[in-house]
């Protein structure tokens, strides 16, 4: 039961990685998209690609912490405690940026445009990098049950370098979908503009994946090891092939299916990290075994687990479907029937 919850949870962070990742991708691409006015068409393509669906994609999130504080007890407890800043500082960069892209649109002042749109795309690159880096810390054995909080835990090598490599596989995914979106929205000079920084991200995926071999080399060995060899090796070799014919296909024009090799890419690293680390949630100090809570709590959240799956799954699938087809549209001021007030453009 311990290790089927546990691959739940691994399956469930690919999930956030390639929802949640595109959503911090497009805020990403927002930060960098220029000044009011160079930079007004892509994030009012953003605003209206990520409307119908960016609330949904933490539903992952909180699935992953459920797993792990019901599943896992130990594990949660040595995480938070010696992890507890950079996750606080990545919740933070959560509220930040669903409150900076929710009030954003509907503000009309341009200077208040301009602080929230600040705190959705800052929180947008801060937020990616802490959640990396913490789990750069945790796959370099700096985490064990009983460790102090520490600047040591995740402001090192690794978690440094697995951080950025968030925020380029999320800029990666983020621009990718923004192809497809372009195209959609009837934006066929911003279909060339991101499908750029697309490669450019994926770019910069490879460059720091090769950057990280020698880092890793003492610092992670495990997960390094696990992650050269075996099962773990075949399934970064899929993600590089995938990686690889996305880029193709942004080349092809083929901006629909470059959408499923780059989610293919992301789910099948995460995957190889689970492989990688077993049979340790903590490598090298707590298996999966140890971590495990009661078995009876385990036959619970099995149940819960499988009903969740079962429900709520097909929904979220066709939800994604239904906005991939276009058939989602944000609310308009013509169907809210707000009207804007004197001094809105100051």
């Amino acid at each position: 039961m311990a290790d089927f919850i546990a691959w739940v949870m691994v399956l469930a962070i690919a999930a956030y990685a390639c929802a949640g990742g595109t959503d911090y991708g497009a805020g990403f691409w927002d930060l960098l998209a220029g000044g009011a006015e160079r930079g007004k068409r892509p994030r009012r393509l953003i605003d209206h690609a990520m409307a119908p669906v960016w609330e949904v994609n933490n539903v992952w999130l909180i699935f992953i912490l459920v797993i792990m504080w019901t599943g896992f007890p130990t594990m949660f407890q040595a995480v938070f405690s010696a992890m507890w800043l950079p996750l606080a500082l990545a919740a933070v960069g959560l509220v930040l940026r669903g409150a900076g892209f929710a009030l954003r649109k509907p503000t009309r002042r341009l200077a208040q445009q301009r602080v929230f749109g600040a705190a959705f795309a800052i929180a947008s690159l801060l937020t990616p990098f802490f959640l990396g880096a913490v789990l750069g810390g945790i796959a370099s054995g700096r985490v064990k049950v009983g460790t102090t909080a520490s600047a040591d835990a995740w402001a090192n090598g690794t978690s440094v370098l697995v951080g950025l490599l968030a925020v380029a596989a999320t800029a990666f995914l983020g621009a990718v979908f923004l192809c497809s979106d372009a195209l959609r929205f009837g934006a066929d000079d911003l279909v060339d503009y991101f499908r750029a920084r697309a490669v450019t991200a994926f770019a910069a995926v490879v460059v720091l994946a090769l950057i990280g071999l020698p880092v890793t080399h003492d610092d992670a060995r495990y997960v390094r090891d696990g992650l050269t060899g075996g099962l773990g090796l075949l399934l970064i070799v899929l993600a590089a092939v995938c990686g690889l014919a996305t880029v193709l296909l942004l080349w092809l024009r083929s901006y629909g299916w470059s959408r499923y090799t780059s989610v293919a890419s992301i789910a099948l690293v995460v995957c190889a990290w689970g492989f990688a680390q077993r049979p340790y949630l903590l490598p090298t100090s707590l298996t999966v075994a140890e971590a495990a809570g009661a078995g009876h709590t385990l036959r619970w959240l099995m149940i819960v687990t499988g009903i969740a799956i079962v429900l709520v799954g097909p929904a979220l699938v066709l939800l994604y479907r239904l906005d991939t087809m276009g058939e989602l549209e944000e609310l308009t001021d013509a169907d809210t029937r707000a009207a804007g007030t004197p001094g809105d453009d100051l």
